[in-house]
């Protein structure tokens, strides 16, 4: 008798991979490749995680979503922030104030899926104007967390500083200025925040310390915070 049940909570497992496999929105299937198009969604995250182990697949990924970039050969000769194999954003679907930005391809990922998905949709809802430059203070940069002796993730190219957003209209929107404002401005950044925690391993704002007032910081390290 055990041994049919056994048999029967296999087969039952095995059609409920399969239905979910097969009919369950790409987004929210964990087993389904990666898509930067595709919206939001339950299997986001690991599907991040998994572009970060599998560097052919990422660039894929990218290319697959329009996102042009340059490889750069890893440079060893930097003897304080040695870095591995990485990529210069050229060109994605909304211009960067600072070009080219150097990081991994999965922080690039993450970037993009924000950019396309949170970014550009709020700027839409809330303001009935597209998104014309995201401005930032740059990704990679040789130095230290402010006040310790530990390397940032800045060091690695594998984060990014968030200063603000300019739309078509000429709407500018800044961290320093409008963040917790009670307006359509401060709306949208407290949007895009909230949103950057689903995708960033580390999404830091003016919450978070003195240092943060007048940007986010995103990054795609190994410890995870939310501010």
């Amino acid at each position: 008798m055990r041994h049919w049940r056994l048999i029967l909570l296999a087969t039952g497992l095995v059609g409920l991979a399969y239905l979910v496999h097969r009919f369950m929105p790409t987004q929210h299937n964990p087993f389904r490749p990666p898509d930067l198009t595709e919206p939001l969604g339950l299997a986001t995250c690991g599907k991040l995680t998994a572009l970060k182990y599998n560097e052919e697949m990422c660039r894929q990924k990218l290319a697959e979503a329009e996102v042009e970039f340059e490889v750069i050969a890893a440079d060893g000769a930097q003897a304080r922030c040695p870095l591995e194999e990485t990529l210069n954003l050229k060109q994605s679907l909304t211009p960067y104030s600072a070009a080219p930005l150097r990081m991994t391809c999965h922080q690039m990922a993450a970037l993009h899926i924000w950019e396309r998905h949170v970014l550009r949709p709020q700027a839409e809802r809330l303001f009935d104007s597209p998104l014309r430059q995201i401005q930032t203070y740059g990704s990679f940069s040789c130095r230290n967390i402010a006040g310790t002796g530990t390397r940032s993730q800045h060091s690695y190219a594998n984060a990014i500083d968030i200063s603000g957003f300019i739309l078509e209209d000429g709407t500018e929107i800044r961290v320093k200025d409008h963040w917790r404002e009670r307006s359509a401005k401060g709306k949208y950044l407290t949007r895009v925040h909230k949103k950057a925690c689903r995708l960033f391993s580390v999404t830091l704002g003016p919450d978070y310390d003195a240092a943060h007032a007048d940007h986010f910081h995103l990054d795609m390290g190994s410890t995870e915070t939310c501010r």
